[in-house]
């Protein structure tokens, strides 16, 4: 049987195959933050992924950084997210909660006319997507101790939500420039206190935040995502290898369900490197063709293999890669536009011609 195809335990759940559908920003959330029906039906009609972790959902106001896209701080965000699980489950189907806290990677005009909040107040260079079209990044507001533990408080209860909602577990997204990883990070994180300088003190935020989740749901429900020199949202690390290295080193008593490191690019070995420091499922991404990932999990290079675009233009994509058919290409004008469109209207093999 091909390796993609075999069980694997992940956290306290038995996956019925090694592909994950990779979190993917899509936008299609209404104004409140709320998922509408045709999420439900997004995720649903990718049920047949091992694991699917949803797009990235802010788990307090502030966090928010794009337009349409979801929150898990509402009883009322509950709710919909719950048709979301239920709607998964029904077709059989494994679902994690991605908390994305976007820091200085925000607008005013996404978060009531706040500014931004952030390790330090270093403004990103680039711009972002809101209801007026592309707009600089601006200054943000360096955290106070007090306003990062109400951080971390709100990812914990996030977590709580997500799991009470029907979610199988919850994953930090700590790459791609967000908030966490803007602690991580020397460019962006120059505090002086307990929370920058030192490799210890940089991690010592998202490490925080791990043990928040982990005690509120189980680690074997928690999971974390790194992209180490991902550099994306002008992200700069003087020495990453060293910042990655510690981060998962300290991960180690939580007993996490999964450690998923995407690289795009990076010279040195990072999974070479990470997958000996982490005792839970290692899972690898970005860019995967399915001949890689076979080779990735026949190798026991990871235990799981994390697809993005291939999911989203194949909602049917275990089938596909067990049947050796054809793939839809994605159409990258409707990745974040509102409405059904290149969203739940991708064609599987069971379609009539």
């Amino acid at each position: 049987m091909n390796a993609l195809f075999t069980e694997v335990n992940v956290g306290r759940y038995t996956l019925s195959n090694r592909m994950v559908m990779a979190p993917m920003t899509r936008s299609r959330a209404d104004d409140a933050g709320l998922p509408t029906d045709l999420v439900a039906t997004y995720y649903a009609q990718r049920a047949s992924a091992g694991l699917i972790v949803t797009e990235g959902v802010f788990p307090v106001a502030l966090g928010k950084g794009y337009i349409r896209t979801p929150g898990i701080e509402t009883a009322a965000q509950a709710t919909a997210w719950k048709r979301v699980a239920d709607a998964v489950h029904a077709k059989g189907g494994r679902i994690f909660m991605q908390l994305m806290h976007c820091g200085r990677i925000s607008h005013p005009s996404l978060i009531d006319g706040a500014i931004p909040k952030a390790p330090s107040a270093i403004k990103a260079a680039g711009q972002t997507y809101t209801a007026s079209g592309l707009q600089d990044f601006v200054i943000p507001e360096a955290l106070t101790v007090a306003e990062i533990a109400e951080v971390i408080e709100g990812y914990r209860r996030a977590a709580r939500l997500a799991i009470d909602a029907g979610f199988d577990g919850v994953e930090l997204h700590a790459a791609s420039g967000y908030l966490p990883e803007q602690f991580l990070s020397s460019g962006s994180n120059q505090r002086d206190d307990a929370y920058g300088g030192s490799v210890e003190n940089r991690t010592r935020f998202v490490l925080e935040v791990m043990t928040a989740l982990a005690g509120e749901v189980g680690g074997d429900r928690v999971g974390i995502k790194i992209s180490p020199e991902m550099n994306f949202n002008d992200i700069v690390d003087a020495n990453p290898q060293e910042t990655y290295t510690h981060l998962v080193k300290a991960l180690a008593p939580l007993n996490l369900a999964y450690l998923h490191v995407a690289l795009f690019g990076a010279a040195f070995d990072y999974h070479d490197a990470l997958r000996p420091l982490f005792a839970g499922r290692y899972l690898v991404g970005a860019g995967l063709t399915q001949a890689r990932a076979t080779s990735l999990v026949e190798d026991g290079k990871a235990d799981a293999v994390v697809f993005g675009s291939a999911f989203l233009a194949n909602p049917d994509l275990p089938e596909r890669f067990r049947a050796q058919a054809e793939l839809n290409v994605p159409d990258k004008n409707t990745f974040y536009s509102p409405g059904a469109e290149g969203y739940i209207d991708y064609p599987t093999l069971s379609d009539p011609i």
